[in-house]
C-alpha cells in the first residue's frame, strides 16, 4: 500500500536504496554538467570579448555561463 508516508516494506529496502543511489548519481551528474558547461561558456564569452564586435555575443555567453555555474553549485 503506497500511502506516501515514507514507509517501505522491509523486503523492498534494497530496491529503495538502489533507487535513491541512482537518483543521487543522476543529480550529481546534472550538477557537474551544469558547472562544466557554465565554465566553458564563460571562457568562450571572455575570448569573444577580446574583440569589440565579439562583445555583442561574448557578454551574453559569459552571463549565461555564470548563471549555469551558480545553479550548478547551489
Amino acid at each position: 500500500m503506497a500511502d506516501g508516508g515514507g514507509h517501505t516494506h522491509w523486503a523492498l529496502w534494497p530496491v529503495t536504496y538502489l533507487w535513491r543511489l541512482l537518483a543521487t548519481i543522476v543529480e550529481m551528474t546534472g550538477r557537474f554538467v551544469a558547472i562544466l558547461l557554465g565554465i566553458i561558456l564563460m571562457v568562450v564569452g571572455l575570448v569573444c570579448n577580446l574583440t569589440i564586435v565579439g562583445a555583442i555575443v561574448g557578454i551574453p555567453f559569459f552571463l549565461v555561463g555564470l548563471l549555469l555555474l551558480i545553479r550548478g553549485i547551489f
